[in-house]
């Protein structure tokens, strides 16, 4: 006769070994896991009006700065009508409703995180080859329906969208680490404008274009600011590609030479083309963020022609 014990661990085993007999031979089945519905809220406008970094900022430590800019209502559980920058106005996009509240729509990833008449809060997702980067998707955007803002807030979506205290004691701790240690430059949300004072000299900045390659970002625009620079009746033709920092007064502060295939000694012509023409004859406006004047860096590519 077994004991109670005994006995107790001899239905264990059998329920085990059974477990494991039926689990081999029976095909594993995915829980079924959440898929969000936009019914609640179809029709209603919302607005973006905060988009920050898990930090709680809009802007990081490298001066990228996430913006509130999208509009949107959702149509149905596939469709969405959003706005669009690029092209100042609205397109129907379909929606691709995946599992852990997670969406496809207008060439972007979303999570639902939060989902009311009033309020919508997603989380932007990294996804590449079919894999989510979640140590990547840190971003997160806030919307209000329109109605809220009018009625209860009582506000404007503009004033929503400005930046807060947070964001400005950030960039002036920022800038003022800049504008003191020249090698602790940030890019500039507003950046360097360069313009001429001599016939002689024209500038023009390099436009960025949002499409599939750059995930129809226009970011580098402000975050790797570009110029070329052409200049008339040179000393002889040329061609230099480098890079400036331009500190909070406008000064000029060679970096680097992006052509490695020179030689070395290259450097110091193009250090000397800095001085001698576009120091001369270009006038200077630093770059900022948030109105806060701080050190930012640019490239030049400069063209010289001895030809008038």
């Amino acid at each position: 006769m077994l004991s109670t014990t005994k006995q107790n661990l001899l239905y264990i085993l059998l329920i085990s070994i059974a477990c494991i007999y039926y689990g081999c031979n029976t095909k594993y089945q995915q829980p079924d896991l959440h898929k969000v519905t936009f019914k609640p809220v179809w029709g209603i406008h919302f607005i973006e009006v905060k988009r920050r970094h898990s930090t709680g900022r809009s802007v990081d430590k490298y001066g990228y700065v996430v913006e509130p800019t999208w509009k949107m209502t959702f149509l149905s559980d596939d469709s969405a009508s959003v706005y669009s920058p690029q092209k100042n106005g609205f397109a129907t996009f379909k929606i691709t409703n995946d599992h852990d509240s997670i969406f496809f729509v207008a060439r972007t990833w979303l999570r639902a995180k939060k989902l009311t008449k009033d309020s919508a809060v997603f989380q932007v997702m990294d996804v590449g080859t079919n894999v989510i980067y979640l140590v990547r998707s840190t971003v997160y955007m806030t919307f209000y329906a329109d109605d809220y803002i009018k009625n209860v807030l009582k506000t404007t979506p503009a004033n929503l969208q400005k930046p807060d205290r947070q964001d400005t004691l950030f960039v002036k701790k920022m800038s003022a680490q800049a504008n003191t240690h020249i090698d602790s430059v940030f890019a500039a949300r507003e950046p360097v404008v360069l313009k001429s004072k001599s016939p002689y000299v024209t500038v023009e900045k390099v436009k960025v274009i949002g499409d599939e390659q750059n995930r129809y970002s226009t970011t580098d625009a402000y975050m790797y600011p570009e110029y070329n620079i052409k200049i008339k009746h040179a000393y002889t033709d040329f061609y230099y590609s480098f890079t400036i920092k331009v500190d909070d007064k406008g000064q000029m502060h060679f970096d680097k030479s992006l052509m490695p295939d020179i030689e070395k000694s290259y450097p110091q012509t193009m250090k000397a083309i800095m001085d001698g023409y576009l120091r001369a004859y270009l006038d200077i406006t630093p770059g900022n963020t948030f109105g806060i004047t701080h050190t930012s860096r640019i490239t030049v590519n400069v063209y010289g022609s001895k030809k008038g």
